[in-house]
């Protein structure tokens, strides 16, 4: 690879002393392992390559905008370090405006990003972090994000069946003592 990849890979973002590290924070505000925010971390640094590169716009994976959306927040280090220093110049994010249009575009643009991605490092993106562009944008739109404590998360519908038919029993069973006393 060329000198902007050496730049890329050698990049620590934020603050060196921080006590929480950059990938902590990324591992923490979207409950992943540090282990699998490093490898997102590997993903932006690739995705901010083929930005910088591929001559045309590129749409990052949702992890992989998770871990730009982070470091947009460390702005010193994002436009005073990373832009002039690592990249060469300013990378901006460009949200959707949530039209029609925009999904279609945002959608043929993914796809090309993936497409770009296999030509620039000789591999497909990783599954787990890159999904394909039928996923990322049609059933991951209706993703959000909330607090945790503030809900109750079933990974399957056998485990919602299991909890509502507890509850109903014991909601009759309580009924049933509550009539004999």
């Amino acid at each position: 690879m060329d000198d902007l990849w050496h730049r890329l890979q050698t990049y620590d973002i934020g603050p060196a002393a921080a006590p929480l590290s950059f990938a902590a924070r990324l591992a923490r505000e979207n409950r992943w392992s540090e282990d699998y925010a490093a490898r997102v971390i590997i993903e932006y640094k690739r995705f901010c390559y083929l930005a910088m590169t591929a001559g045309r716009d590129v749409t990052p994976s949702d992890q992989v905008d998770q871990a730009w959306h982070l470091h947009l927040t460390y702005t010193r280090d994002y436009w005073d370090r990373f832009c002039p220093k690592t990249l060469g110049g300013a990378l901006h994010h460009g949200p959707t405006t949530g039209s029609g249009a925009d999904k279609a575009r945002y959608f043929e643009q993914y796809a090309q990003t993936l497409k770009t991605y296999e030509e620039a490092f000789g591999e497909t993106p990783p599954a787990d972090i890159w999904s394909p562009a039928t996923l990322r944008f049609g059933e991951h739109t209706r993703a959000f994000r909330t607090f945790p404590a503030n809900i109750l998360l079933f990974r399957d519908k056998r485990a919602i069946v299991i909890v509502l038919t507890a509850i109903a029993a014991a909601f009759a069973v309580g009924l049933t003592l509550g009539a004999s006393i």
